[in-house]
């Protein structure tokens, strides 16, 4: 089956609220191919890895979390940006990038996605009189030690996470998905016991070890790529269409 492109895209930016979401670049289509869609390629980055493998599944739509135009980046359409614009247009292929409206959203976000593939129960952002908080939190039915909660990191995403141990229990964790490490001080504040995002800064050790909480640092690739396929595979069945998910390996 195929889905017109117009309606595949009004469909994601009703379905992600994406219109009343301020961000960093806009959300939705950027680059516009082909009138119908039957098959989407959807990955985390619209990387020229990620764009090849698009061409090579013969793909109509590119969906990703990261795309292009971001706020303060260089407008030239030079080198790297040229490539990657010049592959989705030769192939007359679409692509579609939503960023904090796929963070935030309630079935298919980022931090939903992450926080049930890691078995965390999710009660809700952590500052919820904020209704643009991402930062998600839950209580653990039993606590674990920093150790075996690394652990349980590194068995459902694939790869070791950094950890600042605090050596006390983790009953109450608070997370976000990707270059979130900013959000450590809200965790702190919130009294949780760990704070697990993708990334990490030189201070961020610092504010974990200074304040006793533990905290996990599990890679922002890896974290992310999780709301991108939720959004693909419900844009499957709700039009009928193929999607395929790329996994780009990317170690940050």
């Amino acid at each position: 089956m195929t889905v017109s492109l117009q309606a595949l895209v009004a469909e994601c930016d009703r379905y992600l609220n994406a219109a009343r979401i301020a961000d960093y670049c806009p959300n939705g289509l950027q680059v516009e191919g082909r009138a119908q869609v039957r098959r989407i390629v959807s990955g985390v980055t619209a990387s020229q890895a990620l764009l090849d493998a698009a061409v090579q599944a013969q793909a109509d739509a590119v969906l990703v979390h990261h795309g292009y135009f971001w706020k303060n980046e260089d407008a030239r359409v030079v080198g790297m940006k040229q490539r990657r614009l010049r592959t989705l247009l030769a192939n007359d292929i679409s692509l579609l990038a939503y960023h904090l409206p796929l963070d935030l959203h309630p079935e298919v976000g980022n931090n939903v996605r992450l926080g049930q593939v890691l078995g965390l129960p999710i009660e809700g952002p952590l500052d919820p009189d904020d209704p643009r908080s991402i930062v998600l939190h839950g209580r653990l039915a039993e606590p674990l030690s920093p150790a075996v909660f690394k652990q349980r990191i590194h068995k459902a995403l694939g790869r070791e996470p950094l950890m600042v141990d605090a050596e006390r229990p983790i009953r109450r964790v608070a997370w976000c998905t990707g270059g979130a490490q900013g959000y450590i001080e809200q965790a702190v504040a919130a009294g949780v016991d760990a704070y697990l995002t993708g990334e990490v800064s030189e201070q961020t050790v610092h504010v974990a070890r200074e304040n006793g909480l533990s905290f996990f640092a599990a890679g922002h690739h890896a974290t992310e790529r999780y709301g991108v396929q939720a959004l693909g595979d419900y844009l499957a069945r709700r039009f009928g269409v193929e999607h395929l998910f790329v996994d780009c390996d990317n170690p940050v």
